[in-house]
């Protein structure tokens, strides 16, 4: 409902030995910063994970919250804290991982990022966005055509009501010389 002012209040209201406070802050932060006071959001996660390091999903509240502001080395050492705190990766952590190869592209350490992409999909092969992601990247940089070809296509096919998913695949049959084939998407 748009009511952050009393989210906050809600949340507030959590005491520091209650079980739900970690829960509790972080969604206290995302209030903060929905409400357009994204600094205290950013430090209310900080102050949790100096207090409690062992949530991970604090670690990746701060890693979302910076990246959104496009502070990316800071979002990476907090997706970074994330990933440590992983003892047997799952099919739920792909999301992680995505989401730091997110920061390390944006940095322009493409390694790193086609790594946690790889890895992300190693996690969830057929996650669509990952897909399209790193095929988009592959297309951006004219690299690996046929296999961003393959992956953008799984994409569609995977979430084919897409736009940005679709659109990818005209892109990367444009970037093939497959013209005809690219207008239809």
């Amino acid at each position: 409902m748009e009511l952050y002012d009393l989210a906050t209040e809600a949340y507030n209201a959590i005491p520091r030995d209650d079980p739900a406070f970690s829960a509790a802050e972080i969604g206290r932060a995302e209030s903060l910063r929905r409400a357009g006071d994204t600094e205290e959001g950013i430090a209310a996660l900080r102050a949790l994970i100096a207090d409690r390091p062992d949530i991970q999903a604090a670690h990746v509240a701060l890693g979302d919250a910076l990246r959104q502001e496009e502070r990316y080395d800071e979002a990476s050492r907090a997706y970074d804290a994330a990933v440590a705190l992983i003892e047997t990766p799952s099919d739920r952590h792909w999301i992680i991982f995505f989401a730091r190869g997110i920061t390390h592209e944006r940095e322009d350490r493409w390694d790193n990022a086609e790594a946690d992409f790889r890895r992300a999909l190693e996690l969830r092969p057929n996650q669509p966005q990952v897909m399209n992601y790193l095929g988009y990247s592959f297309v951006e940089m004219g690299i690996n055509l046929d296999e961003a070809l393959d992956l953008i296509e799984r994409a569609v096919a995977e979430d084919p009501g897409s736009g940005y998913i679709v659109d990818s695949l005209g892109w990367v049959l444009y970037r093939l010389g497959r013209y005809e084939e690219s207008i239809v998407h």
